[in-house]
């Protein structure tokens, strides 16, 4: 084998590898992308639940009043953080809607007509269902990022992020929970 044919094979093979990887990494980007849009379709689907139950049960309290005016102003506090690009606003915004839905079966078990309610009782089990698939999602967005950086961080291919630094290195905010909340969790007592 010539000379002139194995610099043609490494050039080959550094080609191939290049052009691997960085598709490899537009996918992992993508998935990023991808399961985010996941968390915003759960989102919207959790509003439109929480306004579907507040209308349900209007007639028997006024907590929903401003239940329903503390969820509208955190969606937009969350929608305005998101079109600023600021994705931990937008984070703090939707765990506080989470908070709320957490305290929701609170709120019901003062109202035994409303517990009976039928409709309540689905649009309850609906807010659960959706926090579980928002949880899922958000698990999905971070195992995501945490795939795109451990490979984009990898030894060659950090060299190939590094030539193509517009197109393939982004730093991608993890979805979680306020230190505040992070500290009440952790000093939180069972009290029976």
């Amino acid at each position: 084998m010539s000379m002139g044919m194995i610099i043609l094979v490494i050039a080959i093979v550094i080609g191939s590898f290049i052009v691997l990887t960085y598709n490899r990494l537009i996918a992992l980007i993508e998935a990023v992308r991808n399961n985010q849009k996941q968390i915003d379709i759960q989102l919207d689907r959790r509003f439109k639940v929480f306004e579907s139950l507040i209308n349900v049960v209007k007639k028997y309290m006024d907590y929903e009043q401003t239940t329903l005016k503390d969820v509208v102003a955190l969606r937009n506090q969350a929608q305005q953080a998101k079109a600023c690009g600021d994705e931990q606003g937008r984070i703090a915004a939707e765990n506080k809607i989470s908070e709320i839905a957490s305290k929701i079966n609170l709120v019901f078990e003062q109202y035994p007509q409303l517990k009976a309610n039928e409709n309540c009782l689905q649009l309850q089990e609906e807010i659960v269902s959706t926090e579980n698939k928002l949880a899922y999602a958000k698990q999905s967005f971070n195992d995501s990022i945490e795939m795109y950086n451990a490979t984009k961080k990898a030894f060659f291919t950090a060299m190939i992020v590094a030539a193509f630094k517009a197109k393939l290195n982004f730093d991608f905010q993890y979805w979680q929970l306020s230190e505040a909340k992070i500290a009440e969790q952790e000093n939180y007592t069972v009290k029976l």
